[in-house]
C-alpha cells in the first residue's frame, strides 16, 4: 500500500549574513495510514524545521527542496500557496509547540476552533459550534459549551493544549503532526495528553508524526522512529528494532542518558555525549557527528556516510559496519 506521506531528498536553507543555515539536510522518510511516526534528537536539529517544511510553513527567507514531497499520492512541491492552504488545516493539521503563543489571545477559543471547519467545509456557524462542542468534550474538557466563549488566557496549560488538539482534529485530517505536545507541561497532564492523542488517533484512524525530545514518549506512543541529528536522520527503524539494537553512536548515547528500572542504581551517574552541536551554516563534509564520537577515525572527517540499511526497515548512518558499533540492551 502507498504510504500516506512521502518524503525523499528534502533539504531546508535559510540564508543568513554569514553563508546559507543548512536547516534540514536530505532527508527521507514515510507515512502510512493510520502510523505513528516518532522524530526524536536533542534542540536545533532540525525537527520542528521538518514539520513546517512539510506544512510550508517556513520562514519567508527559507528555501525548501524535496526530490519527492507527497501526501495521499498528490505532490506537495509544486503547489501554489492557496492550493496548500486548501490541504492544511483540513486533510493535514499540526498541534504547535506552545498553545499560549500558538493561540491568538485576542479571539475566543469558539472563534479559533470554527474558523478552519468554515473555511475549509463551508459549514455554516452553527454547525462548526456543535463540532467545536463535541471535540472540547472529546478532549475530556468540561463545561464545553461556555469554553467557546473563554479566551486563551483564562485557562491552563493542560487546558489550552486540548483545545490545541480538538482544533487540529476539526476538519477530521488524515494526518496530525504534533511538536512537542507536552513542552512547559507537568508530568501528570503530560500523560493525560498523550494517552489522548493516542486514543483519538485510533479513534479517528489518522497517521501522526510526534516531534519530541523525549525518548520515553517514543517507546510508548510511536510504531517507528527517525533519530535526527544536525538537520539528518542519523537512524530509522520500529521503536522495538532502534531500542533493542541501536547502531548509530548518536542514538547509543541518547539511549545511555537515559536511567533503566532495575538496573541503575541510586546515586549512579548516567551516560552523557561530549562536545557540542557542529554550525549548520556553510558546507559540511564527512560524519556531523565524528567530533563528539569515540569510535570515530580519519574517513570520518571527508566521507559521507550515508544510510545504511541492515533490513528493509532499519537504517543508520555510518562508516562502520554493524558489528563494530556499540550495542545497548
Amino acid at each position: 500500500m502507498r504510504p500516506l506521506l512521502e518524503v525523499e531528498n528534502l533539504q531546508v536553507d535559510i540564508p543568513i549574513a554569514t553563508g546559507d543555515l543548512h536547516a534540514v539536510r536530505g532527508i527521507d522518510f514515510t507515512v502510512g495510514k493510520g502510523e505513528t511516526l516518532g522524530l526524536v534528537g536533542e534542540s536545533g536539529c532540525g525537527k520542528s524545521m521538518t514539520a513546517l517544511a512539510v506544512m510550508n510553513l517556513l520562514p519567508k527567507s527559507a528555501i525548501r527542496k524535496a526530490s519527492r514531497l507527497s501526501f495521499s499520492g498528490k505532490d506537495l512541491n509544486g503547489l501554489k500557496e492557496r492550493e496548500m492552504a486548501d490541504i492544511r488545516g483540513d486533510r493535514m493539521s499540526m498541534i504547535f509547540q506552545e498553545p499560549m503563543t500558538s493561540l491568538n489571545p485576542s479571539y475566543t477559543i469558539g472563534n479559533q476552533l470554527m474558523e478552519a471547519m468554515i473555511r475549509h467545509r463551508q459549514v455554516s456557524r452553527s454547525e462548526a459550534r456543535k463540532r467545536g462542542v463535541f471535540l472540547l468534550e472529546k478532549v475530556g474538557i468540561s463545561a464545553a459549551r461556555n469554553r467557546l466563549g473563554q479566551y486563551p488566557h483564562q485557562l491552563s496549560g493542560g487546558l489550552r493544549q486540548r483545545v490545541m488538539i480538538a482544533m487540529a482534529l476539526m476538519c477530521d485530517p488524515e494526518l496530525i503532526i504534533a511538536d512537542e505536545p507536552t513542552t512547559a507541561l507537568d508530568v501528570t497532564i503530560q500523560a493525560q495528553i498523550l494517552h489522548l492523542l493516542r486514543g483519538l488517533q485510533r479513534e479517528f484512524q489518522m497517521a501522526m508524526i510526534l516531534i519530541t525530545h523525549d525518548l520515553g514518549i517514543v517507546a510508548r506512543v510511536t510504531d517507528r522512529v527517525a533519530v535526527m541529528y544536525a538537520g539528518q536522520i542519523v537512524e530509522t527503524g520500529s521503536v522495538k528494532d532502534v531500542f533493542t539494537r541501536p547502531l548509530h553512536p548518536y542514538t547509543n548515547g541518547l539511549l545511555d542518558c537515559i536511567p533503566i528500572p532495575g538496573k541503575t542504581q541510586r546515586g549512579e551517574f548516567l551516560g552523557s555525549i561530549p562536545g557540542m552541536v557542529p554550525t549548520p551554516v556553510g558546507e559540511l563534509a564527512g560524519c556531523t557527528f565524528r567530533n563528539r564520537c569515540s569510535l570515530a577515525f580519519q574517513d570520518c572527517a571527508v566521507q559521507d556516510p550515508g544510510m545504511r540499511m541492515v533490513s528493509e526497515t532499519h537504517g543508520y548512518r555510518c562508516l562502520l559496519e554493524p558489528e563494530k558499533l556499540t550495542k545497548k540492551a
